[in-house]
């Protein structure tokens, strides 16, 4: 979503607290457009889902995060616009939020060569309670499993035959397109990254370097959004998988930044009880902090590991299962914030 704000002499002052001269701002850019976007992470079913509204665009359905423009008149703060932008459209009180990060690169949200005012997007990360079965829309706005977007990040099953047939081949054959003999450097530094970023040629999987693997993808020209935004290295290849489902503007940056921060953050604070009802079993939540992560946990490695650290405790209730002995449900010992600084789910992928 896209906003034209026109900014007068004295916006300039009040937004960055320098006074600006008439004449430096006829200079610059009269024109900003400044938008809130919101990552609303859930678990339902065992998937890590996000909340999109689908919008229209040239006769197709395209995926959106929940968005709208900051209005300095109307929103006390940017927090407060955010919330107005998520309730309209997805009917959504937002509780635990946070800021992700400001997006200013030029040409996330313009055509090539398009001379609209610059976009600053601002994304911002949301976590909410499991939806209900049935909960599939709200107000136009559907739930949406981001591995569709990111499926290159599911490792639950094991590493993804995509890494391995398609998006590595391509990387590979990417890095080696740089002339050595002009600049030997841009080579090595091409395949360091790929290395750092996906693990390969000795290197290890980092679950959390969500954001840089998309960045390259994009820089290399392998996604939809590379070649719909007119980067070079789109134009060379011939046709290639769809590796996921784009979305409009930068929104799938937005999203990775997101699911990045949050597999991070998950090990060091209680986050994930965020996304959980009020009683659970221990086995619904490994199947949460898997959804999130991306890969199998060892069931009980994991259990011992959520006991000792004192996160749950038990509510004296059992659910009743099918076929099998009742589960212990327990609840969130809210407790622990006061315990110690950092009560994370202290997972390592393959290990826990």
């Amino acid at each position: 979503m896209t906003m034209n704000i026109p900014l007068r002499r004295e916006d300039v002052s009040d937004m960055t607290g320098v006074r600006t001269s008439p004449g430096a701002v006829s200079k610059g850019a009269t024109r900003v457009e400044i938008g809130l976007s919101a990552a609303i992470v859930s678990v339902c079913r065992d998937e890590p889902m996000i909340m999109c509204v689908p919008t229209n665009v040239d006769g197709a359905l395209v995926d959106v995060l929940p968005s709208g423009p900051f209005s300095p008149t109307e929103h006390r703060t940017l927090d407060t616009g955010l919330r107005t932008w998520v309730a309209e459209q997805t009917d959504l009180d937002l509780g635990y939020v946070e800021q992700l990060y400001t997006f200013g690169d030029r040409g996330r949200h313009a055509q090539p060569f398009d001379q609209t005012p610059h976009t600053v997007s601002i994304g911002y990360l949301a976590l909410t309670r499991q939806p209900l079965e049935s909960d599939d829309a709200q107000d136009g706005a559907v739930w949406k499993s981001w591995y569709d977007f990111f499926p290159w990040e599911d490792w639950r099953q094991g590493k993804p035959a995509l890494l391995t047939d398609e998006i590595e081949p391509r990387l590979n054959e990417w890095c080696e397109r740089v002339d050595t003999e002009i600049n030997p450097y841009r080579t090595s530094s091409r395949k360091q990254r790929v290395r750092v970023a996906f693990g390969i040629d000795g290197g290890a999987w980092d679950e959390e370097r969500v954001l840089d693997r998309y960045e390259l993808l994009y820089e290399a020209g392998l996604i939809e959004e590379a070649r719909r935004d007119g980067r070079e290295a789109a134009l060379t290849w011939g046709p290639v998988p769809r590796f996921g489902t784009a979305m409009q503007f930068d929104h799938r940056r937005i999203l990775a930044t997101g699911i990045g921060r949050l597999r991070g953050k998950l090990k060091y604070r209680p986050v994930v009880f965020e996304m959980m009802r009020d009683e659970f079993t221990l086995f619904e939540l490994q199947k949460t902090v898997e959804a999130i992560l991306g890969p199998h946990l060892h069931k009980q490695n994991f259990r011992r590991l959520v006991e000792s650290a004192g996160l749950v405790e038990p509510t004296g209730d059992v659910r009743a299962k099918t076929g099998g002995r009742p589960a212990k449900l327990y609840r969130f010992r809210r407790e622990v914030l006061l315990e110690r600084p950092a009560p994370g789910v202290r997972v390592k992928p393959g290990r826990a």
